[in-house]
């Protein structure tokens, strides 16, 4: 019992599905996280297709006032978005856009013309590598340079273990609705 509301508290994830990751790991509460993460995915891909109806802005004013992160956390429920836990993520993720500085929310909206001038500059510089290889290290590179950039593929700054896209996906299986972030900005002075 006591390991069920550890993993239940770390996790925010219902005690059943808690106590039947913890069954199917043996007890090993690390495994469960797992477990539980690749359920997470799975739920939030059975969602994906719902409207979204309501949501929260999430505003985190750094120290000095000097940058502000803002985004807007969509949900399908005014329940939901009321929720403190759920502002309190949509906080969150405002914290890691004025830290991590991000200029795009997911990899939809990367223009063509971002692309394009990416591949250039990584072109110049796998030009020097066997003909045979330049293809594969270049998308090596565009993938890096995407991870880097979009919001979504970030290592979370509260935790590198998992990304803000995984956490929006806990948030889903967590909340029981789609959870989505629709819209992302970052300020400096």
């Amino acid at each position: 019992m006591e390991d069920i509301k550890t993993l239940r508290d770390e996790t925010g994830v219902s005690i059943m599905q808690c106590k039947k990751a913890l069954e199917e790991a043996g007890g090993d509460i690390e495994k469960a996280k797992v477990l539980l993460r690749k359920v997470s995915a799975q739920v939030a891909d059975k969602k994906s297709d719902r409207s979204l109806g309501a949501g929260t802005v999430g505003v985190y004013l750094h120290q000095g006032g000097a940058v502000a992160g803002v985004v807007v956390l969509s949900c399908e429920t005014d329940f939901v978005a009321k929720n403190e836990e759920f502002k309190a993520l949509a906080y969150d993720i405002a914290m890691h856009v004025a830290a991590m500085a991000p200029e795009f929310t997911t990899k939809d909206d990367v223009r063509e013309e971002d692309l394009a001038a990416a591949r250039d500059v990584f072109k110049e510089e796998v030009a020097d590598k066997p003909a045979e290889m330049q293809d594969k290290i270049l998308e090596g590179k565009l993938n890096a340079y995407l991870k880097e950039k979009v919001l979504v593929d970030q290592p979370f700054v509260k935790d590198g273990e998992k990304t803000v896209g995984e956490l929006i996906k806990e948030a889903t299986q967590k909340f029981g609705e789609r959870v989505e972030v629709t819209r992302s900005e970052r300020f400096a002075a």
